[in-house]
């Protein structure tokens, strides 16, 4: 099978409510466009340690949410809620790393993981920070939850997180989503924020023009 000649990596974030809002448009571009791209998703923590998180009481929150995440949402028909809590989102990064990994014994695996921890989050203020909360999660998908328990206690998958952040950082991108175009491994651009479909779409006509 011939390797795509576009991708398409999306730098995000568990705790960020635009991300979770643009997947399903990654979805349609994905299906548009088929073999012609690969997306990756990258991990990008927003608040890492020692940076405080967020009140999830405070105005600040609220005011984003009223101004340009419940209208989003209801543009592209998500149900999202103002999440009771603000964690940090490391030890999800990493169970969704974990998850990758398990693509073998179980197909579909990385997917359902991330749709799980953003709907998770976003539904029903799910604490990623919390290991046995990601393990309940993974035992809902049918995966091994005592092996993702031992994996977030040793930190396996936490230089590979890091090694994303590095990249955003090398990258300029300062907030989530970034969505960096590369074709035939070479930079071909970065879009910040969550982009209307037509937009990814036309990102990738130009890029598709260029190659053939």
């Amino acid at each position: 099978m011939t390797r795509p000649r576009i991708t398409l990596d999306v730098f995000s974030d568990y705790v960020c409510p635009f991300c979770y809002l643009e997947a399903p448009e990654l979805d349609a571009l994905a299906q548009r466009f088929g073999g012609e791209v690969a997306i990756r998703w990258r991990a990008f923590e927003l608040r890492p340690e020692p940076e405080p998180t967020l009140d999830p009481d405070g105005d600040y929150l609220h005011d984003v949410w009223q101004r340009a995440v419940y209208p989003m949402a209801a543009e592209r028909g998500m149900t999202l809620r103002l999440p009771r809590l603000q964690p940090r989102s490391r030890l999800a990064h990493e169970t969704a790393a974990w998850a990758e990994t398990q693509e073998t014994a179980r197909p579909g695996a990385t997917g359902a993981m991330r749709s799980a921890l953003f709907r998770g989050f976003f539904e029903e203020s799910l604490d990623l920070a919390d290991p046995e909360a990601l393990v309940r999660v993974a035992q809902r998908l049918d995966l091994d939850g005592q092996a993702l328990r031992r994996t977030l206690a040793q930190g396996d998958f936490r230089s590979q997180v890091e090694a994303d952040q590095q990249t955003a950082r090398e990258l300029g991108i300062g907030g989530v989503p970034g969505l960096r175009f590369s074709l035939d491994g070479e930079h071909a651009g970065v879009l910040e924020g969550a982009q209307p479909r037509r937009q990814l779409f036309l990102a990738m006509e130009r890029l598709l023009d260029a190659i053939r």
